[in-house]
């Protein structure tokens, strides 16, 4: 039980990873930062949908596009770290130099 809970704890290392998306995350298999790193959201997101067997809430895949970036670096800009910023182009400010869709800045 201690080693789940360990386990858990580094999971809410992750910017933008509560107690409830590091549960998400053990559902799919992910159980320790570096288990994100190189992995592919929409995949992730994809499966958490199946496997959860309802729609998610795309912010999800947000959050999970923002703790790829940070488990597969080591060295973070902190405009990254907030996965707002992780949303579909058209749909929020930008996160240049993202290995995934970038979205481009709002006009208000």
């Amino acid at each position: 039980m201690k080693r789940v809970k360990k386990t858990a704890d580094e999971l809410l290392t992750i910017p933008g990873v509560g107690k409830s998306i590091a549960e998400d995350l053990r559902i799919i298999g992910i159980k320790q930062v570096n288990d994100l790193r190189n992995r592919n959201p929409e995949v992730l997101y994809n499966d958490l949908r199946k496997r959860m067997g309802k729609p998610i809430d795309r912010c999800m895949l947000y959050v999970f596009r923002c703790a790829v970036y940070f488990a597969s670096n080591t060295k973070h800009d902190p405009e990254k770290l907030k996965w707002w910023n992780w949303k579909d182009a058209g749909k929020g400010k930008s996160v240049q130099g993202s290995r995934f869709k970038k979205p481009v800045k709002s006009e208000m």
